[in-house]
């Protein structure tokens, strides 16, 4: 009689499907937690995934109905292909808003701050103002003293600003009527004026030449801007010759009849007018 064979029994454990199925979950909760880490998202959109994801794959109980139907939420899977393009529109929007405030804000500070840089050059633009000029009061003060020691303070009239001291002579002590040849009779004058100027020897010197508004009439300067720069330019070819001033400091130039300092319709006005100025610089403008 032919034994009977026996019956192989179930294999003990839970069934494979089991395992694959637990994996699935372990996975799926560990890209929930790194999701929840890694997320810079605010809340409103955390739920908009969880809801989409409970729609799609039913793994947590609720479905849909946990926040109603929206642009991505209840409509199942055929909506996950649009999911980035909705969350990248609602970063950008956000992100633009921040960026926004953060420019405004950018933008106010920037202004306070031009502000204030504003307030602080112009103290220090006054500051250097007032400097500048307390220097040219002091100098202006000691040109005067020193031209009354030599005993020409009637023939010369100081004045300042805060760029310079302003010795003026006029043009009759200096010149014969039409020419730039200064005249014998003025070498003590302008001998005695170098003594001042040599105190300030590393200070810009400038001479300027003036004229009245009258035509020049002779043949050998072609108008009165001519003759002015030639009268400035004797005046300073002397200081130089007289002095050990740098001729790097040195300067001259024309006006012409462009920057009267009297009314040219007067004989006294014209008188006035003909005249060379030294601009004698402090030594914020040096």
């Amino acid at each position: 009689m032919a034994k009977k064979q026996k019956q192989e029994d179930a294999p003990a454990g839970s069934p494979a499907w089991m395992a694959t199925f637990s994996d699935l979950m372990n996975l799926l909760l560990c890209f929930f937690v790194l999701l929840f880490a890694m997320s810079t998202v605010d809340a409103a959109k955390f739920e908009l995934v969880v809801a989409s994801l409970q729609s799609t794959f039913s793994v947590l109980t609720g479905g849909t109905d946990t926040i109603g139907d929206g642009d991505l939420v209840g409509k199942g899977v055929s909506m996950m292909s649009e999911y980035d393009v909705y969350l990248n529109k609602l970063n950008n929007s956000n992100s633009g808003s921040s960026d926004t405030n953060g420019m405004e804000q950018n933008e106010s500070e920037g202004q306070s701050e031009n502000q204030n840089s504003g307030a602080a050059s112009g103290d220090i633009a006054e500051e250097y103002e007032a400097l500048s000029l307390a220097e040219t009061e002091a100098m202006a003060a000691e040109v005067e003293a020193k031209a009354e020691y030599l005993g020409i303070q009637d023939l010369i009239d100081v004045s300042y600003t805060s760029d310079y001291v302003k010795i003026e002579i006029n043009g009759s002590l200096l010149f014969d009527s039409g020419s730039a040849d200064i005249k014998k009779e003025a070498y003590d004058l302008l001998g005695k004026i170098c003594q001042i100027l040599e105190i300030y020897e590393e200070h810009i010197i400038e001479v300027e030449g003036h004229t009245d508004n009258v035509p020049i009439s002779n043949g050998k300067f072609a108008n009165n801007e001519v003759l002015s720069t030639f009268r400035a330019l004797s005046v300073a070819d002397y200081i130089m010759e007289k002095t050990d001033i740098d001729p790097y400091y040195i300067k001259y130039s024309g006006r012409g009849e462009y920057d009267p300092v009297a009314d040219n319709s007067t004989d006294a006005g014209r008188a006035r007018n003909r005249r060379v100025e030294i601009h004698l610089y402090n030594s914020y403008n040096s």
